[in-house]
């Protein structure tokens, strides 16, 4: 008899389209969610037919954290209770104290406090922009710490399930809450559009179980796994109770959210000096683009970094912002450097188009397989260092090495075709598969013995009309190190 009650108030529900607001206040009433009210809950769900981001967020999460070995860190039970209390206060999370809580607060502290710096300094660009939605749609300001345990701050973050961006929506959430992707844009890794998206869907949880803790652990595992937890729990809507039934990872997902709101309350008493930021949100302006640029062009022609390019303007996948019809696609800039752009914007379309035109004809020489060196990325090397360093540019190197980021690893090779051939021994190696032939060159030469210290491009320099391919071709030389002292070489003349 009491399924079938069920049954019928489920139907109900759906037929009478019961108020949202009627519901929230049904929700919210009692210490524990009846049946009618999971029901609801259901009922809900099926309309909404939401999908979880479901990010593992192991770049940030700390596993197995309420495991690890705290002891050494300097922070007492009691005072950590009189913080939290006053944490609680301030916001509608429901943030109370407890050892499994305690543990990742105590982890994070002992594994992770080299890192926030380096956070907290991109939250001095990032907590203004997510403010200012998480305000306009009336969601508690501490959700800004979301982003933190989904990606790090870090708006081209990829998890091996396909989540992208500081707000983790995979691809089918994307394109629910209006996030396009294409070849050339992933709005998912925009900062603005993507937050906007994640303020809406936290919306939509927090009317589903009418609690801002339950919404956040929805955001991670799904709505679906959540309303299972309270069921299973016997209809409890505390988070803490409801913990043991969630996923494994949602378990610990929450609790770092906690830790990290605690973390930036408390960041002086902990000793977490934040970095000076790159730039700060208020200090860019957005200018919208009418032709096909690259952020290579843009930099060659203004002079601005094509790193500070790249992470104001993550949400482009190739470096490349497009020109399409009916689309305004914008470029990001520090706002001082923004007239300066539009003074050059012409050259810099006219750049463009010129670099469209080279672009069927064949490559130029130095793109031939014996000019490759091998490159390896040094302490302090990023993309901007090595393609200055060997003429090129950052795109280049990208599409050598089909490169989907721009983050480097010290010891990593890269295959570079440098415009310029003055590079150190110590850090290339010159790679070809051409077999050795005996040269063809006929008519009068003159003999160079090779002094300690030499090079091809040294040597190539002290004759007039002399190439670093004719003396290698002249003298069958297919490796820099068969170069020694003593070596006699046949250098033709012109």
């Amino acid at each position: 008899m009491k399924k079938l009650i069920i049954f019928l108030l489920f139907t109900a529900s759906i037929f009478a389209q019961t108020p949202k607001d009627a519901i929230l206040k049904k929700i919210t009433k009692a210490d524990l969610f009846s049946d009618y009210d999971i029901v609801l809950i259901d009922s809900l769900l099926m309309e909404t037919k939401y999908k979880s981001p479901l990010y593992e967020t192991a770049t940030y999460l700390i596993k197995d954290a309420e495991q690890k070995d705290v002891s050494t860190v300097a922070l007492s039970t009691e005072v950590l209770k009189e913080r939290l209390k006053k944490v609680d206060a301030k916001t509608p999370f429901h943030i109370a104290y407890n050892p499994a809580l305690e543990k990742v607060i105590k982890s994070y502290l002992k594994y992770r406090k080299r890192y926030y710096p380096a956070l907290m300094a991109k939250a001095a660009y990032y907590f203004p922009i997510f403010e200012k939605y998480l305000d306009q749609y009336d969601i508690p300001l501490e959700m800004k710490y979301l982003a933190i345990v989904e990606s790090a701050l870090d708006p081209t973050a990829k998890s091996r399930v396909g989540a992208t961006g500081l707000w983790q929506f995979m691809y089918t959430t994307g394109i629910q809450y209006k996030l396009k992707v294409s070849s050339y844009v992933d709005e998912r890794q925009d900062p603005v559009k993507a937050t906007i998206a994640a303020c809406t869907y936290l919306s939509d949880l927090y009317t589903i179980f009418g609690d801002w803790d339950l919404a956040l652990a929805a955001y991670n595992s799904g709505p679906g796994n959540v309303a299972k937890a309270i069921k299973r729990s016997g209809g409890y809507k505390n988070y803490w109770n409801i913990r043991p039934f969630l996923p494994r990872e949602t378990a610990s997902y929450v609790p770092a959210f906690y830790a990290t709101m605690y973390l930036f309350e408390y960041q002086k008493e902990h000793e977490l000096i934040a970095d000076a930021p790159q730039i700060r949100h208020f200090e860019t302006d957005t200018i919208h683009i009418k032709k096909t640029i690259s952020f290579d062009q843009v930099s060659e022609t203004t002079g601005i970094s094509t790193e500070l390019i790249q992470f104001l303007n993550p949400s482009y996948k190739l470096d490349i912002i497009p020109f399409v019809e009916d689309k305004n696609y914008t470029i990001t800039l520090p706002r001082k450097n923004s007239f300066h752009f539009i003074e050059k914007e012409q050259a810099i379309y006219k750049l463009a188009a010129e670099d469209a035109a080279k672009r069927e004809k064949p490559l130029p020489k130095y793109f031939e397989m014996d000019k490759r060196i091998r490159y390896k990325v040094q302490s302090g090397d990023f993309l901007g260092k090595i393609a200055n360093k060997f003429g090129v540019r950052v795109s280049d190197i990208k599409r050598w090495n089909r490169m989907k980021t721009s983050r480097l690893k010290i010891g990593q090779r890269l295959n570079v075709y440098p415009k310029k051939m003055a590079i150190p021994k110590s850090s290339v190696k010159i790679s070809s598969t051409k077999k050795k032939a005996k040269s063809t060159k006929k008519g009068s030469f003159e003999t160079y013995t090779v002094k300690k210290g030499d090079s091809l491009w040294t040597i190539s320099r002290k004759f007039k009309n002399v190439s670093i391919d004719e003396i290698k071709k002249w003298n069958n030389i297919w490796s820099v190190k068969s170069l020694k002292p003593g070596t006699k070489l046949k250098i033709f003349k012109s």
